[in-house]
């Protein structure tokens, strides 16, 4: 039996525009309605079982939202997960038809954000780089790099990276090397790995094996494990999903979910869940195993990772 953890990312909690394909687009999207909903989804979380929270700073107000609820809740025994290197500047306006979030891997970039995120200490217990790239230069630059380990020492974290795209393979082996007084800089690796998406799978079980801390986001890719019209080509992948579906009496996003960890056995397999009740659909995935043919099959619909990112990239916000 898998021993994965579910936790949950505040992605689609903090802002009201998304990279996903939402069912529901008709809700109130005031900031205060957004904090109320946060409030509900992180009680109800933390009511049934989940102790794990990822957040960052361009996750709208979501950074806000943790912090609050975590210092009004006083939870002792949660772990709290933020990031560095980007910002949102969507200003909660809906439909912004700019960039929502900029990036900058730079060392200032990390001071401020970190003056915000130590807030969450002590139950803050990874602290990352958030979509780490090669042409960032981040890996390479010996200033942040510095900083991150320094605050590992200083304050016992686990430094991490989050990494997307068709270079992710590449991104964490060179993350791999980085290594301070002989120690290995990065503890925790936060990677996108689905049914479509499974370039990956051969470095994670490594990582595994390596005793690092393996977190899985994007595990529904950003709603496209549901029936929808806009991907014809996918039909064959609905009708099996559906199909194990009803056999378990479980929901698609249950079955996406436990493939995930049936095959792969991440430390944390994140939910992005916007409200309770998707939340409690995903914990489903705890309550039943897959069955090895059924593994393979799912395994067999992996696309290439070029074709995932790109299909991805196509996705709007909303």
């Amino acid at each position: 039996m898998s021993e994965t953890r579910i936790g949950l990312g505040l992605a689609a909690l903090g802002r009201p525009d998304y990279i996903n394909i939402r069912s529901n687009t008709n809700i109130d999207k005031s900031v205060e309605s957004f904090k109320a909903n946060t409030f509900n989804v992180l009680d109800e979380s933390y009511a049934l079982g989940v102790r794990d929270f990822d957040v960052a700073p361009s996750y709208g107000l979501g950074e806000q939202f943790l912090l609050d609820w975590n210092t009004s809740r006083q939870h002792k025994d949660v772990n709290l997960s933020t990031k560095f290197g980007y910002t949102y500047v969507a200003n909660w306006e809906i439909g912004f038809s700019g960039k929502h979030e900029i990036k900058e891997h730079s060392l200032s970039k990390l001071n401020e954000q970190w003056e915000i995120s130590k807030a969450f200490l002590p139950n803050l217990k990874i602290y990352q780089i958030h979509s780490a790239t090669l042409d960032s230069g981040v890996l390479n630059n010996t200033d942040v790099l510095s900083r991150l380990h320094e605050l590992k020492e200083k304050y016992g974290l686990k430094v991490g990276l989050s990494s997307s795209g068709t270079e992710q393979i590449e991104i964490i082996e060179t993350a791999q090397n980085i290594v301070f007084d002989g120690k290995d800089l990065f503890d925790s690796y936060q990677v996108t790995f689905n049914i479509f998406e499974q370039s990956c799978y051969t470095i994670l079980k490594q990582l595994l094996s390596n005793g690092k801390t393996v977190i899985i986001k994007e595990a529904l890719a950003n709603g496209r494990v549901f029936r929808h019209p806009q991907f014809k080509n996918y039909e064959p992948i609905y009708n099996y999903l559906e199909t194990l579906a009803n056999n378990y009496n479980v929901g698609t996003d249950a079955i996406a979910l436990r493939f995930v960890m049936d095959d792969l056995e991440p430390t944390l397999l994140l939910s992005g869940a916007s409200n309770t009740e998707h939340l409690k659909q995903n914990l489903k995935s705890l309550e039943f195993e897959l069955h090895s043919d059924e593994i393979s099959i799912l395994k067999s619909f992996a696309v290439s990772s070029e074709h995932y990112w790109q299909e991805r990239s196509n996705l709007e916000w909303n």
